[in-house]
């Protein structure tokens, strides 16, 4: 026999979804594995016909696959376009001399522009396991990337992936930092913008480490996962869109990153940088404001570590030419009452609608920011962009925008509400004198949310209210019993997340 049927195994479909990592899954006594030393979590190449992936090894022992077959995770079965019964060729990787840059960087080196390059395009091409990733995230993380890395780094997720041009016009965009549960402020702003007639192509992800990402809650109003071809067409159409950065391949090794960095819960200083601004200038963006809340709970924690994000920002906007303004706001509480895609879309519509209702801080924050990316225009005095924004919000303008928008995008759909709720009360009375972010996210996640768009918590309170004994605080929604004991369990030794001082 020769060495290449030696090492041919015949495909069984297991259907198990690792996400984006590339996994084969062995029997234990599959004869490559004697004859070529493999181990698990080895890297090896899988061949089939003309394709080939890199896949990390793993070993079933319960006798699903016979001697001689093996098995794919969905996203190596769809990378070969493989079919059951195909027959398929394991064999050794060649060194990733890449990996030898991030082993440098963990001991504390400074990476070049090409090893950056090296590293970011063997990610993108899939040579990296989530194990190696992590290991990447974790040497950059707390402060760990100088300047120029981060520059280095944002231009090689950028060059790694496609890039859109608008034929030289301004482009605008707006980016929140993060941390704060409810601020969704982006589907408020863009239809602002868009209708005062600025281009604003909005490409957003989804949560990392939040109850829901923009993405999230955009996609209960509205499809999200628009191609190129799709994006372009609504923005030529209605000035703006609102989609999944990650379905028209902007910066795709940030959607890898993403991914890790969801398990791990960090989000580094210099990767967000990179992150934000590599996604907004492979979307065109020309002129971006940066919404940076500052709170305890909060994502940027203290002024000294928003100082130091404003340099990176600064230094990183102007090595690669674009226009930015960071606008500091208050974090220390939610930004809205709904915290959770459906809840969150249910706040949104309130505000573009101009119901009574509306929560007047996510109103309040939204018609800001839409007023700073607004300034931006040449017909746009400083000053002058809150009261256009105002007024494009209160005649109902930016409603019938956002939605065309929705409509433009595959159809506008009202947000539906979740099965369970269960609401939590003031066990004294007195003023809220403190609301962890973190933690109200946690619980909200607990509950089923993103992944169930109507799962979360809404916020019946504010910082510095004066709430009675019994009093509701906010209510959890979940789709099941057992989500909802999830994140009760949980509040049963976490009760200070809204803290209230005594009168």
């Amino acid at each position: 026999m020769s060495k290449e049927n030696y090492n041919a195994l015949h495909l069984k479909y297991l259907g198990i979804n690792t996400y984006r990592e590339n996994v084969l899954y062995l029997p234990m006594d599959a004869h490559i594995c004697r004859s070529e030393g493999f181990e698990v979590h080895a890297r090896v190449k899988v061949s089939l016909g003309q394709k080939e992936v890199i896949a990390t090894l793993n070993f079933i022992e319960n006798g699903l696959l016979a001697a001689n077959e093996a098995g794919l995770s969905n996203a190596a079965w769809e990378s070969l376009s493989a079919k059951e019964g195909d027959r398929i060729f394991i064999s050794h990787t060649l060194p990733m001399r890449s990996f030898n840059h991030i082993r440098s960087k963990i001991y504390g080196h400074t990476l070049s522009q090409d090893q950056i390059q090296g590293i970011v395009k063997d990610m993108t091409d899939g040579l990296y396991s989530d194990i190696e990733i992590s290991a990447f995230l974790s040497a950059c993380a707390g402060g760990r990337l100088s300047l120029d890395e981060v520059v280095h780094m944002a231009q090689a997720m950028i060059d790694t992936g496609k890039r859109l041009t608008w034929g030289g016009v301004q482009v605008v965009d707006k980016h929140c930092v993060g941390g704060l549960p409810g601020n969704r402020t982006s589907l408020i702003v863009v239809p602002i913008v868009a209708s005062y007639g600025l281009i604003m192509p909005k490409t957003s992800s989804r949560a990392i480490t939040s109850p829901a990402g923009t993405a999230d809650t955009m996609e209960v109003l509205a499809p999200v996962n628009l191609d190129m071809a799709s994006m372009r067409k609504v923005v030529n159409q209605e000035k703006g869109c609102i989609i999944w950065g990650g379905s028209v391949s902007l910066s795709p090794a940030d959607d890898i990153l993403i991914a890790v960095e969801r398990v791990l819960d960090i989000d580094s200083e210099g990767q967000l940088v990179a992150s934000v601004l590599s996604k907004k200038i492979a979307a065109g963006s020309t002129h971006i404001v940066i919404d940076m809340p500052i709170g305890p709970t909060a994502k940027v924690r203290t002024p000294e570590m928003a100082r130091l994000l404003k340099v990176y920002f600064l230094y990183v906007a102007d090595a690669l030419g674009v226009t930015i303004r960071i606008i500091e706001s208050d974090g220390r509480q939610p930004i809205g009452r709904g915290i959770g895609p459906s809840l969150e879309a249910r706040d949104i519509l309130k505000v573009l609608q101009n119901q009574p209702d509306a929560s007047l801080d996510l109103r309040n924050h939204a018609v800001d920011l839409a007023g700073y990316v607004l300034e931006f225009s040449d017909n746009v005095l400083k000053g002058q962009g809150r009261f256009i924004a105002e007024k494009i919000l209160k005649s109902g303008e930016a409603w019938n925008k956002f939605y065309a928008i929705c409509e433009a995008q595959g159809g506008f759909r009202e947000p539906k509400t979740a099965r369970f709720t269960h609401t939590i009360t003031a066990e004294t009375k007195g003023k809220v004198k403190n609301i962890d972010n973190r933690r109200l996210a946690r619980v909200a996640k607990l509950a089923g949310a993103p992944h169930d768009q109507m799962a979360g918590i809404d916020l019946h309170t504010t910082l510095a209210k004066h709430v009675d004994c019994h009093e509701p605080l906010f209510t959890l929604h979940a789709n099941s019993q057992g989500q909802l004991s999830y994140a009760l369990d949980y509040l049963t030794i976490n009760m200070d997340i809204i803290e209230i001082e005594r009168d």
